[in-house]
């Protein structure tokens, strides 16, 4: 199987109020993750991006990360620090051009030996454009449009130097771009650095399908997973691809103990510290689209019904109808005699895999076994702590079954992955 570290910090799931948790910008926690996940063979570490500060009901959204460094900075300080884990940042199509970005990409290829990642991202939301020149933003339905003409055209421009080291002028002209010139930086160690697409709508599975060598994705159950997996790797075979060279990833959460009732008790206890009565109201505002600030965290829900199209969150997706979820909350809420905050508990952060060693290191291999995933990007709930369990105690058991490598037989992230370097296409 494959594994991967998302850095903590992203989303209110984070537990800062844990006194074991750090900064989320200072560089020391970004190595500290970063050396762990390296001592434990990982493929990769993953960062995410946000380019605006979300906000919620007017003011700055600070029950989750307020402060977020550039990507791409970060992980050239980390090739410094690590030598063989890959480096994922993730970086946004909808407000980037291809000749800087793909030059700052082939960059930290170099400058890691070959260790790069791209996550490739969108938006359609004109909040996050007005911090941008343009001050505006694409249709949902043309982003990806945008996205799969920007990643062809970044591999146009890696392509532009030859294996042997000459550069050759290049010239693209699209619906979205028209370019030419010539590039600076030669051809990567690895041919093109790795891309990553992260999403699970239709036009998501179809831009992997046909782009990229990762997929990130979310999915809670084994039988969820089998679909995703078996819909995807289904798509491959349009592009003239095989399916072993797209590799789905979802993101994952790990509680471990010394036994399954003592990580079970773990996994109650992180999801009370990531909901408390402020989140809990926090959540439940985001979903009725209104101040909820007179009710009850641990009273019964709102009785009223969801305001539509409210605005009061932005900066964050909300996944379904306002309508449909508030329903199934209700139900919920009602057969298990559950509080608000206890709705929100166990509706939106059940760990994903919780148990003692064994139990974890059985049930990642029988994801992966039973093909609902490639492997998985872990997402721990503390910084930069929080993998220090999985390395120490899961990863031998899983080199001990043959499970995961034991040690790195490559240097390049392509070599860790098993992804053949591109043909070259000058």
């Amino acid at each position: 199987m494959h594994l991967a570290a998302h850095f903590p910090g992203v989303n209110n799931t984070t537990v800062w109020a844990d006194p074991r948790s750090r900064s989320q910008i200072d560089f020391s926690s970004f190595e500290q993750l970063a050396r762990t996940a390296e001592r434990g063979k990982f493929d990769f570490f993953f960062l995410a991006e946000g380019l605006r500060l979300r906000e919620h009901n007017g003011r700055i959204h600070d029950l989750d990360v307020v402060g977020r460094p550039e990507s791409l900075t970060v992980l050239n300080a980390l090739a410094a620090v690590t030598e063989r884990l890959g480096l994922a940042a993730t970086v946004n199509a909808t407000f980037n051009e291809p000749y800087e970005l793909a030059r700052r990409i082939a960059t930290l290829d170099h400058l890691s030996g070959g260790r790069a990642a791209w996550n490739v991202v969108t938006s359609s939301d004109a909040f996050t454009g007005e911090n941008f020149r343009r001050g505006g933003y694409l249709d949902r339905a043309d982003r990806y449009n945008r996205a799969a003409e920007f990643v062809a055209t970044a591999r146009e421009l890696w392509d532009s130097w030859t294996p042997d080291g000459a550069s050759r002028p290049f010239a693209h002209e699209g619906p979205q771009f028209t370019i030419s010139g010539e590039f600076t930086v030669p051809r990567s160690p690895q041919g093109h650095p790795v891309v990553i697409q992260a999403g699970d709508s239709s036009e998501g599975r179809e831009f992997a399908a046909s782009a990229a060598d990762i997929i990130f994705t979310r999915h809670g159950t084994l039988e969820a997973g089998r679909d995703f997996y078996a819909d995807v790797k289904g798509r491959l075979a349009a592009y003239g691809r095989e399916a072993d060279s797209l590799k789905i990833m979802p993101g994952v959460t790990v509680v471990v103990g010394d036994n399954d009732a003592e990580a079970q008790e773990k996994a109650a206890e992180i999801r009370r510290q990531q909901v408390s009565p402020q989140n809990a109201i926090l959540a439940a505002e985001q979903i009725w689209g209104t101040d909820l600030s007179a009710y009850d965290p641990d009273g019964p829900l709102p009785d009223i019904d969801p305001v539509t199209d409210s605005g009061i969150t932005r900066g964050r997706v909300l996944h379904g109808d306002p309508s449909a979820v508030v329903a199934r909350w209700r139900a919920l809420a009602e057969a298990k005699g559950l509080s608000l905050r206890g709705t929100v508990i166990e509706t939106t952060t059940r760990q994903s895999f919780i148990g003692s060693p064994s139990t974890v290191a059985a049930e990642l291999t029988a994801f992966v076994d039973q093909r609902a995933a490639d492997g998985f990007i872990l997402v721990p709930h503390l910084t930069p702590g929080g993998l220090d369990d999985v390395v120490d105690r899961v990863v031998p058991l899983l080199q001990e079954s043959g499970a995961f490598r034991s040690e790195y037989t490559g240097s390049t992230l392509r070599s860790h992955l098993g992804l053949p370097e591109p043909v070259w296409k000058g």
